[in-house]
C-alpha cells in the first residue's frame, strides 16, 4: 500500500485518479519541514521521516507559488508567507510589475527504502539536493541527526500563468490570485483544476514510472 502523506483527503483521491483506486491512502504524519531554497530537498526530507515512521512505501509533496520577477518569491516558502502576509500582500507586491508572469511548482518524492535505477530524475546521497535534504554527515556519511540518507525518487510538475487581481470562490490559497488561460485556479471546479494542476502533472510522472515499481 503506498501511503501519501497529508493531511488533506482531497490529494489522495487526486492520487487515486491516476493510480489504481484502492491503491493508495492517507498517512497524517508531522514530518520536520527543513528550511531550504527549493521544492526537492524538503520534500525528500520529509519522504525520508514518513518512510521510517510508517515502514512503507511513502509520497510526499510540497508546492508552491514562484513569481518570476520576484526572484521566484514566494516559492518554497509560500505557506509561512500565506499564513504572515496573506495572498492579498502577495498581489500586492506583484501588482506593479512589469512582468506579472508566475507558476505553481510541485515536487513529489518517493522513498520505499529501496535504491533507484540511475536517471535523470533519481535521487541518491551523491546528489547536492539529497544531501541537502540528508543534513550535515559524518565521513561514513551519518549524522547526528539522521542515518545515512535512503534513496528518494522525485517528480516535479509546472503550471504557468500569471499573477492576477482575485477572482473567483474556489479553491484555497493563492488560486484567487493565479491564473491560467483565461481562469483562476479558484474559478476552476475540482475535476479541471486537477486536470492542469501542477501537482496533477507531477502525479501523471510518478504514476508512469510506479507502474513498473
Amino acid at each position: 500500500m503506498l501511503r501519501y502523506v497529508t493531511t488533506n483527503a482531497g490529494k489522495v483521491r487526486e492520487a487515486e485518479s491516476y493510480l489504481a483506486k484502492g491503491s493508495v491512502s492517507q498517512l497524517d504524519f508531522d514530518y520536520t519541514e527543513i528550511q531550504a531554497g527549493s521544492l526537492g530537498p524538503i520534500a525528500a526530507r520529509g519522504a525520508r521521516e514518513a518512510y521510517r515512521h510508517a515502514d512503507e512505501p511513502v509520497l510526499v509533496d510540497d508546492a508552491g507559488l514562484f513569481i518570476e520577477a520576484l526572484d521566484g518569491f514566494p516559492g518554497p516558502y509560500s505557506a509561512y508567507v500565506e499564513d504572515t502576509l496573506g495572498i492579498d500582500r502577495v498581489r500586492e507586491l506583484a501588482r506593479d510589475l512589469e512582468d506579472p508572469r508566475a507558476a505553481f511548482r510541485c515536487t513529489l518524492a518517493y522513498c520505499d527504502g529501496e535504491g533507484f535505477a540511475a536517471s535523470p530524475d533519481a535521487v541518491d546521497r551523491g546528489d547536492r539536493a539529497a544531501a541537502a535534504a540528508a543534513g550535515p554527515t559524518d565521513a561514513d556519511g551519518s549524522n547526528e541527526r539522521e542515518p545515512a540518507a535512503l534513496p528518494v525518487k522525485l517528480f516535479e510538475g509546472y503550471v504557468p500563468g500569471r499573477i492576477v487581481s482575485p477572482r473567483g470562490d474556489g479553491g484555497f490559497g493563492y488560486d484567487p490570485i493565479f491564473e491560467h488561460g483565461d481562469e483562476t485556479f479558484a474559478e476552476m471546479d475540482t475535476e479541471r483544476k486537477n486536470a492542469v494542476s501542477h501537482r496533477g502533472r507531477a502525479l501523471e510522472k510518478f504514476a508512469e514510472w510506479y507502474a513498473d515499481r
